[in-house]
């Protein structure tokens, strides 16, 4: 079992995971002002609530796109578990064909997800994973990484909507009543939820026109559960597909 840490703009997501299963997945807010201390006891406390040893662990693997973190989280988890710290960058082998005019560019979250659904789903296939931005990735029927998409999550859009509107305020993202709002809060409602699952379909349509082939669609993320379902597309939900791609990374390198 290893401890598996994916570094996000707005959480971090921490879970442990092996070959039979994933044992849990917590999210912790992204605070760039922590220190080292205080992301090990966030570490910490969430072992203790689902009571994992230290000593079951095997080793650590972390992802990151938030750089002014990386180190701090490394040293974090390197204090608790007493062991080397696996981090996803150069010199990591992913065993993923990136087909990007700069593949350093490409993030270490997305390259997780490819990871683990080229591992358990056919090819050409696309990964959506929606958290603070919306990321569409596209894997084609040769197992290559030939690029994607990305806009902003379900949260920004809220948020810059709510910002920019003086008559508009915070509302929670949950299902309306109905498709067409009658009230300013159900309007809001259903344009962030059939707005982004719309899009979510929409964009997929326009991948497989540009492929001309058919495409298994795998999301997740913190948003994934509320927008998926109300998508019209056939699309895979996994929660923990991040943390499988980890899994296979670390297996890959591990000395």
């Amino acid at each position: 079992m290893i401890l598996a840490i994916d570094i996000g703009n707005t959480n971090i997501v921490v879970g442990c995971i092996d070959q039979e299963k994933t044992y849990f997945i917590e999210r912790l807010s992204t605070v760039r002002t922590k220190t080292e201390l205080e992301y090990a006891i966030d570490l910490k406390t969430v072992l203790d609530i689902y009571h994992m040893k230290r000593t079951d662990l095997e080793g650590c693997i972390i992802s990151s796109v938030v750089p002014q973190i990386t180190n701090v989280a490394v040293k974090a988890a390197e204090m608790i578990l007493k062991k080397e710290v696996m981090v996803i960058g150069p010199g990591v082998k992913t065993g993923l064909n990136i087909m990007l005019d700069n593949p350093s560019e490409m993030g270490a979250d997305r390259v997780a997800d490819a990871v683990a659904a080229l591992a358990e789903y056919p090819v050409p296939l696309v990964t959506v994973d929606m958290g603070t931005a919306t990321t569409f990735s596209v894997v084609d029927d040769k197992k290559r990484y030939i690029g994607g998409m990305i806009m902003p999550g379900v949260k920004v859009s809220l948020d810059a909507l709510v910002s920019r509107a003086s008559l508009l305020s915070g509302i929670s993202i949950e299902e309306p009543k109905k498709l067409i709002g009658k009230n300013t809060i159900d309007c809001m409602k259903s344009g962030i939820l059939y707005g982004n699952a719309a899009a979510v379909d929409g964009i997929i349509d326009r991948i497989e026109e540009e492929l001309g082939q058919k495409v298994t669609v795998i999301a997740t993320g913190g948003m994934a559960k509320k927008i998926i379902p109300h998508c019209r597309r056939e699309i895979i939900l996994e929660e923990d597909l991040l943390l499988k791609g980890l899994l296979v990374i670390y297996e890959k390198n591990k000395k």
